[in-house]
């Protein structure tokens, strides 16, 4: 196939089939082996690891993944590209046509505790992840590139502009640390916006009750401008009066001023605890 790390042979190659990147599916390919490997190496794989990759375009993540793992389970939606994918990759790849939203991931075989490495399509990067980790699917490892705000907002820390529910949420399933900035010109064609590769060790905090949990962030992060207090107090979700919400801060040991970015997640954990 040629190095699919380089703009010359990925122009050739879609050139060859009559191709090009198709901005509805979010297509740029990445063409800098650098980058390529802090990838691949964040992921830590072995030879027993099973990996779903979304996305995976021409192959050049793929062909590296299926080189250090067991198995990889390629999801791609464009049929043309599960084509080459098809004719090209190595036979322990599987290709999967199909929407990743769409898939019941638990239908596909992959064995307990795969790692998911991507770059995914920013237009879904939420949907994806969260989807992924919320599928019942067990998951040790996320390697993912995502654009380089979500990025900030998912590593975000209390008390600054990017945090918010994306970081409470992820917090929720794991730890995620960043692997790599990656620049425009590391894509084909050139994005214009600067991206990130994000490692989420997976682990859900089982002490924490979700059902109450996301409410309370999501009822904390609807208004940044009002307290927590009058957030909660408004929030349809968790049906609180005012007072309610005001006795369920003083329980928690938290002033009733106090605005949702100023908690932490072991803070907003102290909170679904006592509801």
């Amino acid at each position: 196939m040629g190095d699919l790390s380089s703009k010359n042979h990925v122009r050739q190659l879609l050139a060859d089939h009559g191709l090009f990147a198709k901005k509805h599916f979010g297509q740029n390919f990445l063409t800098d082996s650098h980058v390529l490997s802090k990838i691949v190496d964040g992921a830590d794989l072995s030879p027993d690891d099973t990996v779903i990759e979304v996305g995976p375009g021409l192959g050049v993540l793929t062909k590296e993944l299926a080189a250090r793992a067991a198995r990889v389970i390629a999801v791609e939606i464009d049929k043309d590209m599960a084509e080459i994918l098809t004719d090209t990759m190595p036979e322990n790849v599987t290709v999967i046509r199909e929407d990743i939203l769409k898939l019941d991931i638990n239908t596909i075989g992959a064995a307990s505790g795969v790692k998911v490495v991507a770059n995914l399509p920013y237009y879904i990067t939420s949907a994806v992840i969260f989807g992924l980790l919320e599928s019942g699917l067990s998951i040790k490892t996320m390697v993912v590139m995502v654009q380089k705000e979500v990025a900030d907002r998912f590593l975000a820390r209390p008390s600054t502009k990017a945090y918010g529910l994306p970081s409470l949420s992820l917090g929720y399933w794991g730890k995620a640390s960043l692997v790599a900035n990656v620049p425009p010109h590391c894509f084909f064609p050139r994005p214009d916006v600067h991206s990130a590769v994000i490692k989420i060790d997976v682990n859900p905090r089982t002490d924490i009750n979700p059902d109450k949990f996301f409410p309370i962030i999501r009822a904390g992060f609807a208004n940044r401008r009002k307290t927590l207090q009058n957030c909660l107090a408004n929030s349809t979700e968790l049906n609180l009066s005012k007072e309610e919400a005001q006795k369920l801060l003083a329980d928690g040991g938290f002033d009733p001023n106090i605005r949702g970015e100023a908690l932490n997640l072991e803070d907003f954990a102290r909170l679904a605890g006592l509801m």
